[in-house]
């Protein structure tokens, strides 16, 4: 009798204070994982430069997210300094349902909501070396001005006190060991005794 390990896709959940690195791992995660995708979110702030609609985000006005909220089309939505963003519930239960790993990289607003209707999902907490790097990662990127940079880098203080509601946290020192670790992290999930109960169940010859 051949035994066969869990196949169904895993929702992957990762968020962190802003600069800490989180779109860079990921999409590093998903180059060297292609059976993983990342979920696309809707968010209602203008584009940044380089940024692509369906690509990066699908990109709407207020009042169209707003419908899109009382439809019940989200998995979790947020305001974020200013702006919602929020998850298509279509797009990603159909790429579970395929079996595919789907990453979603949302704020920590919109982690909890998953986490209240998705409790069987990863949830991983990414976070700079240092907190100086964290600040010298956001002015680097040269797209906010001194207010929203002094906003985000306080932000970031309150956001770590939310590691304890997630179960990993990864520190970016180098990209290469951060996604080395979330590989490490996603395979040992999928070989979790409760996420193969069939399997335990074939051992067990409780089938």
């Amino acid at each position: 009798m051949k035994f066969t390990m869990f196949n169904k896709g895993l929702l992957i959940v990762v968020s962190g204070p802003s600069g800490a690195g989180k779109g860079t791992i990921c999409s590093a995660y998903i180059e060297r994982n292609p059976h993983a995708i990342l979920s696309v979110s809707v968010t209602t702030r203008k584009p940044r430069v380089g940024e692509k609609e369906g690509v990066n985000y699908f990109f709407r006005d207020r009042e169209t997210f707003l419908r899109m909220v009382e439809n019940g089309e989200f998995l979790e939505y947020a305001e974020v300094y200013g702006n919602y963003y929020g998850t298509p519930k279509k797009f990603v239960e159909e790429k579970l349902a395929a079996g595919r790993d789907v990453i979603l990289e949302i704020d920590i607003q919109g982690a909890l909501q998953v986490k209240e209707r998705f409790p069987e999902a990863v949830f991983v907490f990414i976070i700079p070396p240092s907190m100086e790097e964290l600040k010298r990662r956001i002015v680097k990127r040269g797209t906010e001005d001194a207010e929203t940079i002094y906003r985000r880098f306080r932000s970031a203080y309150e956001e770590l006190n939310y590691i304890s509601r997630y179960n990993y946290v990864i520190i970016n020192d180098t990209v290469e060991s951060a996604v080395a670790k979330l590989e490490a992290i996603v395979l040992a999930e999928k070989c979790r005794v409760d996420r193969n109960k069939e399997l335990y169940l074939e051992l067990t010859g409780r089938g």
